[in-house]
């Protein structure tokens, strides 16, 4: 990643698996009976935390799948069936399990806190989002690579606060259907990013496919 249309197509990738506007309706139904000042603080909090989370997963995840033995092609590949499997159910026009499940939803209407879990994680900084931004950092050749991903994670982050700040007049303005299609878009994009982690993660495990 030594140039910048690596870095843009980084960011693209990361924020259709992050979906912002897929996740305003769970923001709104969460939110509910929320005042505004209080759905500004849990917005607030999510995107803060979906920086975090995938900040460290920048720094800390391939020595962390390097403990565990581990190689990249395998976590590649891995990574690219949960992407693809997320990518399908979007093109569906629904959140894909291993993001929210519908028992998770029930839960976080219990909680008091609802902006880490499951906002945060695992609907936004899910599974996924964390496959990809690892795998992109274990193409940083140095440092100063790993910082500017981390750039474009918060820059992904920026994105989310604006989306869920903005959730009650994004909502009136494209509508379910509107969101529905911004969904699919995003899908489409995941499917391929997906697609291309499997074949490049299997061509490093069975070097002979190449």
């Amino acid at each position: 990643m030594d140039d910048y249309t690596g870095y843009v197509k980084t960011i693209i990738s990361l924020l259709a698996i992050v979906n912002p506007l897929g996740a305003v309706p769970v923001f709104i139904s969460l939110t509910s009976d929320a005042p505004l000042q209080e759905r500004g603080h849990i917005a607030r909090i999510s995107a803060t935390s979906v920086a975090m989370i995938l900040v460290f997963a920048v720094w800390i995840g391939e020595p962390f799948l390097h403990f565990f033995g581990t190689s990249i092609g395998a976590f590649r590949v891995a990574g690219g069936l949960l992407i693809l499997l997320m990518g399908i159910a979007m093109l569906h026009g629904r959140i894909s399990e291993a993001k929210h499940t519908a028992a998770e939803a029930k839960e976080a209407k219990d909680k008091e806190s609802i902006a880490v879990v499951p906002l945060a994680i695992p609907l936004m900084a899910g599974p996924g989002a964390i496959s990809l931004v690892i795998v992109d950092a274990h193409h940083a050749s140095n440092y100063g690579n790993k910082f500017l991903l981390s750039v474009g994670v918060v820059v992904v982050s920026l994105l989310v606060w604006t989306a869920l700040r903005l959730a009650g007049p994004l909502s009136r303005a494209l509508g379910t259907t509107g969101i529905n299609i911004a969904t699919r878009v995003m899908g489409l994009i995941l499917a391929s990013v997906g697609v291309e982690f499997i074949a490049t993660g299997l061509k490093q495990l069975l070097p002979g496919l190449g």
